[in-house]
């Protein structure tokens, strides 16, 4: 969601500004603005895309070396011009803003009682505002920012430029992600490294209560306590290229196409090793499991389905009691701790609002066996627990996750089977096994994406559809509810998953010959079952569409389409299957002419509760 970037410099920083506010609309946004020093406070936004904002501001051919840009998905106001950040207080601040002010109706009416008139319906503008009184107050500007944010209750990432110190730029983080890239004789902020790339690859990841003052040649950072600290610098890995579409349509279709690759580089080390091993979790993994009697995953969205298939795996394969929680319901239920309990939490940017709070919140109930699953390095969720296992899917752009999502499968299995393997319930034969299926798994997802022509067709017949149904069984059922997730997100068409075994529990009222019906039916226990459940569909004149593997003796007649993935893959077919329901949702979406990579009302990381 939203996304800042700032940079302070001896150069003109308005292509710097432009260009990384291009490498964050990925984020989700619907307008988009910078601000410069120059002379007076110089200021461009604009409603739609950066590219709209580019062309404004080469109109006023806008120019100077101290500037801030942001793109912004709304929350508090409309989709307006007014609403679009940098907002201004005094003529000689601005504020971009990442997050939500809890406390903004409070200090709004505080502020209009001082005399301030605001002009936008955001919860940012109190920010401004709050800064420039207390720059009135006779404080500098780094002070004034830090007595603003004290009186903040929320999430926050901001940055500030004033024209009475025109030679500093101020930051400020809690709960939202930020960083500093560090130049020669310039310096950068921004909300993800992949603004900054194209001037350095050196970066200070922020932590929450720092504020921050920089200046061309130095930077200068307190923490949470007012002390000063030095954080470490990092050399970013992140490659341009993989910012870049390529031979590609969209991010999406390339990061579908990008999964065997993901996957190979995921499994890398465990195929090296030939064997699992807790030291691929952390140093002291193998401690930490010891102690763990029982499994909790908190994520969201599409990482939550990736926990729902993960307990399938940890009950079955290593014997141990799981459970899974969207994390913005846990941490708001009084739940009983248990401090040997592993938390595992899920995310694909590590910075997911909901899941770093969930996280917070089991450690302040004495949970201190964390684990996390995550696709980006030193990101917050982390950096705030003890064992770490990082997937290698690489950027991921495109807004509906997709070789993220196979990536966390793909770790949560390795998890799977090194418990197994330390608690002594995997046989030296199984591991290899497991194994085997790893070192094929790329190939077989290779196999999957070579079924896109059929699943183009099949797309087809969904475009003009407004309802969709997803079955699935056991561990299937969780990617039925990821290829509902996809077609919801990119096509919008409403589309619901089930259990297949609950169809006669009430969504068999639904199924009609406008209600395509989706199966995921991989030649497994459940097989026989699943075709129970089929022909309840065909009885009512439904019409299927049966993902299923070459040996699952399914035929297509009237009403049943049917397409074979490649031979069942054992426990790892959840990640097979997913590919078959991601391309579905991408060739719907073309059809219906959507923007595939930035779908309406959605946001990449979400930052915000």
């Amino acid at each position: 969601m939203c996304g800042i970037v700032g940079a302070i410099s001896h150069r003109n920083v308005v292509p710097i500004l432009i260009e990384g506010l291009s490498r964050l609309e990925y984020r989700g946004y619907d307008s988009a603005g910078i601000a410069l020093l120059a002379g007076d406070i110089k200021r461009v936004r604009a409603v739609g895309r950066v590219a709209e904002l580019q062309q404004k501001a080469a109109a006023e051919n806008l120019s100077g070396t101290v500037g801030i840009g942001h793109t912004r998905w709304a929350t508090h106001g409309g989709v307006t011009e007014s609403n679009a950040h940098p907002h201004v207080s005094g003529g000689d601040i601005a504020v971009v803003h990442n997050g939500i002010i809890e406390n903004h109706e409070e200090q709004r009416a505080r502020l209009k009682e001082l005399g301030y008139v605001f002009e936008s319906q955001t919860d940012t503008e109190v920010i401004a505002h709050l800064i420039h009184h207390y720059c009135e107050q006779g404080g500098d500007l780094f002070q004034a920012v830090r007595q603003a944010v004290a009186e903040l209750t929320g999430a926050y990432a901001i940055a500030v430029i004033s024209l009475r110190q025109p030679d500093i730029m101020v930051c400020a983080r809690q709960g939202c992600p930020l960083l500093i890239g560090l130049g020669d004789d310039e310096n950068f902020i921004a909300s993800d490294v992949s603004a900054v790339l194209s001037a350095t690859r050196r970066v200070i990841y922020m932590e929450d209560g720092d504020v921050a003052e920089l200046r061309q040649g130095s930077v200068t950072l307190l923490d949470s306590r007012g002390q000063p600290t030095e954080r470490k610098i990092h050399l970013s890995t992140v490659s341009l290229a993989s910012l870049e579409l390529g031979p590609y349509t969209h991010f999406m279709q390339k990061e579908i196409h990008e999964q065997p690759r993901a996957l190979t580089d995921t499994i890398e080390a465990v195929i090296d090793d030939s064997a699992f091993s807790a030291a691929l979790f952390g140093q002291d993994a193998a401690d930490v499991f010891a102690r763990a009697d029982s499994i909790l995953i908190l994520a969201a969205g599409t990482s939550y389905y990736a926990g729902l298939t993960a307990k399938y795996w940890l009950e079955s394969i290593a014997r141990i009691p799981a459970n899974v929680e969207i994390a913005s319901e846990y941490r708001y239920r009084a739940s009983v701790a248990n401090p040997r309990q592993l938390i595992i939490t899920i995310s694909q940017s590590g910075e997911t609002l909901d899941t770093m709070e969930a996280l917070k919140h089991a450690k302040s109930l004495g949970q201190e066996l964390t684990l996390a699953i995550c696709n980006v390095q030193e990101s917050a969720i982390p950096r705030a627990s003890r064992l770490v296992f990082y997937t290698r899917a690489g950027a991921e752009i495109g807004v509906a996750s997709t070789k993220a999502f196979t990536t966390q499968l793909t770790g949560l299995f390795v998890l799977a089977a090194t418990l197994a393997k330390q608690r002594g319930v995997l046989a030296p034969e199984q591991e290899q096994k497991f194994l085997d299926a790893l070192r094929y798994l790329p190939g077989s997802v290779q196999h999957a994406l070579n079924l896109e022509p059929q699943i183009r067709e099949w797309a087809r017949l969904f475009a003009d559809k407004h309802n969709a149904l997803f079955l699935g069984r056991g561990v299937h059922y969780p990617i039925a509810l990821e290829g509902a997730l996809k077609l919801k997100e990119i096509s919008y068409i409403h589309a619901e998953a089930y259990p297949a075994g609950e169809l006669k529990h009430g969504p068999l009222a639904l199924v009609d010959r406008d209600m395509p019906v989706v199966v995921i039916a991989p030649n497994d226990a459940l097989l026989e079952k699943v075709k129970s459940n089929m022909q309840e569909v065909s009885a009512r004149g439904g019409e299927l569409f049966v993902f299923a593997d070459l040996d699952s003796h399914f035929t297509a007649s009237e009403g049943v389409h049917v397409i074979r993935t490649p031979r069942h893959v054992g426990a790892l077919s959840p990640i097979l299957h997913t590919v078959p329901v991601q391309l579905l949702a991408y060739h719907t979406a073309l059809l219906k002419g959507n923007d595939v990579d930035k779908p309406r009302n959605l946001a990449k990381s979400v930052t915000v509760e």
